[in-house]
């Protein structure tokens, strides 16, 4: 069996996977129902707010995103655990030849829920690169 640090580490590389492949179901199912995002210059978001922004519709072409992420720290006490890394994301508007370029630290709180370990709260401070 995986240890809580290494099933962590398996629920970021399923998100980096399932957001390149524009699978937000599968994002959605990686956080807690009472997840915050915490984002510098906008009021906190929820999973609902998360999910509308992110959806593309059906007949409409989507962004691509690139990504990469260094953990810096996995630190797990009981069914809380949190995450220090460095992310990089690249977003590529549909029609666009200009990604939007973003980089910086984040600091993420997981819970443990029946088992799994999902994102329960995460601060990003990503500024433009």
């Amino acid at each position: 069996m995986a240890t809580d640090e290494e099933q962590i580490r398996d629920v970021v590389s399923r998100w980096h996977v399932a957001t390149k492949a524009g699978d937000l179901d599968t994002v959605l199912n990686l956080m807690t129902d009472d997840v915050v995002f915490l984002v510098a210059g906008r009021p906190p978001m929820n999973k609902a707010e998360f999910a509308a922004i992110s959806r593309t519709p059906a007949d409409a072409p989507r962004p691509q995103f690139e990504s990469s992420q260094t953990i810096r720290e996995i630190q797990v006490a009981g069914d809380f655990a949190y995450l220090w890394s460095e992310l990089s994301v690249r977003v590529t508007p549909p029609g666009s030849s200009s990604p939007i370029e973003r980089a910086g630290h984040t600091l993420t709180v997981f819970r443990k829920v029946d088992g799994q370990w999902l994102l329960a709260r995460d601060a990003n401070l990503l500024v433009k690169v």
